[in-house]
Parts: C-alpha cells; structure tokens; sequence
C-alpha cells in the first residue's frame, strides 16, 4: 500500500512508524527540514519538503499513484485543502485532521466528502469522550469497551498487599476459576511486558486485563482496588477538550471549570448551562484550594501546556482527589507522568492516530487502540473461512510469542480465550500485539 502523510509532527510520526513497520511504502511531506530528517533518520520513508498543498510538491511525491493521502499537520485550512487537491488529482482515500469542532455534523461532512474528503478526525472531540469513559470506570487507568461491551481492556495498578503481587501469571490461573479474565499487557519502569506463565507480578504495576462485563468487581478485588464514586470534579483548562468534556459531564456531575482567559471564560459560561466557571490560573494552588480542590473527587487537567497539566495533577493528587486525568501531548512525557502517580492520560495526538490508522488496516478489522505509554496495539479482526486461525486450538497455531489472542465475540457474547479455545468463522476476536508482530499477526486473519 501506498501512503502518503502530509505533516510529521507526533501524529504524523507515530502513523508513519506504525505503517512503515508493516512495509507500507510511506512517503512524508513536511516543510520542516529538521522534522523530516529526523523521521529519515529513525523509519524507512522517502520524504518530501515542501506544502502538501503544492500542486508541484504533489506531484514530485506521485500522489496519484498513492492509495492512501493523509493530511494531519496542525492547520486545518492545509489539511483541508491538501485533501480536496490530492483527491482531484488521483490520490484514491484522502483523510483529513480537524480541530474545528463545527465541522463535525453530518451536513458538513458531506459536504466535504463532495469535495473528495473521504474521512476527518476530530482528536479534540474525540478525547473528550475519552475523558468522560475515564471518568465513568473511575478505578480503571484506562478502559476500553469492545462490541457493544461484550468485553473489555481495562488497565489497573496493583497495588500493595494484593493478591496478585509476586504471583506469576501461571498462579493468576487458580484465581480465575471462571476463566472470564486474561491479564495481557504490563508496564513496568517504562518497558512493556507481554506476560507469559511465568511471568511474576509486581506491586506498582501497571497491568491491562482484557475481561468480560462481570469480570470487573473480580479484577478489582484481586489488584487491591476499592471502587469509589464521583460525584464533584474540577477541570482546568477550557479549551476545545475542556468545554466538550464539562458538556458531558455536566449532566451526571458537579463540574467546576478553571480557566486563565477572561474572555473564554465568559464564553464558556455562556455554552455550559450546569459548569460553574471560575476564571484563574490552574497553576494557582492556592487558587485551587479555594475552590475546594481537597474535597473534589476527581481532577481534569486539560490546558495547552503538559508540564502545567502534570503539576496540577500532582497537586491534586497530595490534596487526595481519588482520580486525577492529565492531557499530556508531549510524547516524551507519557512514561514519566505514569511514573509519578497520576491515574490516567490523555494524548490526542495518539487518540488521532489510532482513528486514522484504521483506514490503514489489511483484511478484516473492526477496531485499533493504542495504549499511552505502552508499546503495544489492541486489535480486532474478524475470522473469515479460509483464515489460519479458523477452526483450530490457539495453542497449536504458533501464535508470535509478541502477541496474545485475549478475547472473542461470537453470537453476541464475549469469551476470554485459552489456550485450547477454537475459533470459528464470524468470529470477532481481541489481539493484543507488540507492533513488530502486526504483520504477522495480520497474516493469520487473511483470506488469501
């Protein structure tokens, strides 16, 4: 397949290690020159200075011989455009980034699918909906729900004391006698684990499960984690993520909105019906502590700066808010922010990538999700008949030792999958993999 990404910035980055790694032929246009060398000097790419909305540029990168043109640079006037004049010039998929909000109804998107835009993503909307999960599975880092939450992956901390520190996961085995959990990732100092059987436990760990619906009270009594409620939270920053998350919170939820600007203020209290809007600057502890931060049940740091959102977080965090969510932008920060005790993160550059990358995919697939910090992907393929996998025991597949096959739906119900589980046609199945293994992983699913 051939691709082109207009603007290697993190978005841009992350897709083009992604595809490359998969042997995509990836072609990058940028007009930054240290940006673009930096991407030849760490992925198989050919590259390009220059607009993507350069008739000339477009032309020199052959991008009507390009099955995929996408336009993610931090300008939605380029993205736009650079879509309309690739599409009219042969590229066959052209994708677009947005940040404007006023974009996304349908009556506007089909307007632009007219005009050969095929597919937006909206990373600021769509976090805010990730936000608003976070917030409603409260004990959880991160959850995500698969098929009409026919199964879940859920990531949790263990903490000290519980009945799965310095347990291998063979031992997990005898806790879960219903079989309706599977333990399928860990973060520890950084480095991502894929668990075998005798692969040992840790306090301090992060660790992902994938699970069925009833599995969760199970997960949370086993990782020594007390479910709590959420009834007041505080969100700093009112951008475009912090005035679509207090519109869905506002309904459920007592919400306090902080923000430095005079004037957003007034305008955010005059588009939020039920957020009590303070102007200040989050950075302000005592500002914070006025506001009744220490008897907040959850914290939202959301402004532009990811070095504000970390310390606000971990201010709330030593006034004990139970749940402290921190967007954080800047790549190199995930690990340490994760390190540091704050409970979960929001990257939208990765929430658009993982968006984007769907259209990417080989074969059958439902869903991809990049985890923050984690070097892994969760993926769901659907089990075609002449499959590789189709009507035969996982454990004799020779599955990548990279990668997990954790979960399928069939017939409207989720099952976790051991080792002697047989997938059948239709199937939807949940693959946690490393990204060196995708290709492999891939290769299971095809029809061919």
């Amino acid at each position: 397949m051939r691709i082109i990404i207009s603007g290697i910035g993190d978005v841009g980055f992350h897709l083009a290690k992604l595809m490359s790694a998969q042997s995509h032929d990836i072609v990058v246009i940028d007009t930054d020159k240290e940006k673009i060398q930096y991407a030849e000097d760490h992925l198989d790419i050919i590259s390009y200075r220059g607009s993507s909305s350069s008739f000339s540029t477009l032309q020199e990168a052959k991008v009507a011989q390009t099955d995929l043109f996408l336009a993610v640079t931090n300008a939605d006037e380029v993205n736009l455009t650079s879509c309309m004049i690739a599409k009219k010039m042969g590229a066959a998929l052209c994708i677009a980034r947005i940040s404007n909000a006023e974009y996304n109804s349908s009556q506007q998107q089909t307007f632009f699918q007219e005009l050969g835009i095929d597919g937006m993503i909206f990373p600021e909307e769509i976090a805010a909906r990730e936000i608003f999960r976070l917030i409603t599975k409260a004990e959880f880092s991160e959850f995500f729900d698969f098929f009409e939450k026919k199964l879940s992956i859920a990531g949790i901390t263990v903490e000290a004391g519980s009945q799965l520190d310095n347990r291998t996961i063979e031992e997990l085995k005898f806790l879960n006698e219903n079989n309706d959990f599977m333990a399928v990732a860990i973060l520890r100092d950084g480095e991502t684990i894929i668990p075998r059987s005798k692969t040992t436990v840790l306090e301090g760990d992060l660790i992902y499960f994938v699970l069925e619906p009833h599995a969760t009270q199970t997960v949370l009594r086993l990782t020594g984690t007390e479910k709590f409620v959420i009834n007041k939270i505080m969100i700093v920053g009112g951008g475009k993520i912090g005035e679509s998350a207090a519109r869905m919170l506002e309904k459920d939820y007592q919400v306090k909105l902080i923000e430095k600007d005079k004037q957003r203020a007034f305008e955010l209290a005059e588009n939020l019906t039920d957020t009590l809007i303070i102007n200040g600057d989050g950075r302000d502890v005592e500002l914070l502590e006025e506001e009744d931060l220490e008897n907040m049940d959850a914290f939202i740091a959301l402004s532009g700066d990811a070095e504000t959102n970390i310390i606000s977080s971990i201010v709330a965090k030593n006034h004990d808010v139970r749940k402290t969510i921190a967007l954080v932008d800047n790549m190199d920060y995930i690990n340490i922010s994760q390190n540091i005790g704050i409970d979960a993160l929001v990257n939208k550059k990765l929430i658009a990538a993982n968006n984007i990358f769907r259209y990417v995919r080989k074969g059958d697939i439902g869903d991809l999700i990049s985890l923050p910090g984690l070097d892994i992907e969760v993926l769901e393929f659907i089990v075609g008949s002449e499959c590789k996998i189709n009507n035969k025991q996982i454990k004799n597949l020779g599955f990548p030792k990279n990668a997990i096959i954790a979960g399928v739906i069939r017939n409207n119900r989720g099952y976790i999958t051991m080792g002697d589980f047989v997938a059948k046609e239709n199937d939807r199945v949940i693959v946690v993999s490393k990204p060196e293994a995708i290709s492999r992983v891939e290769a299971f699913f095809s029809n061919n």
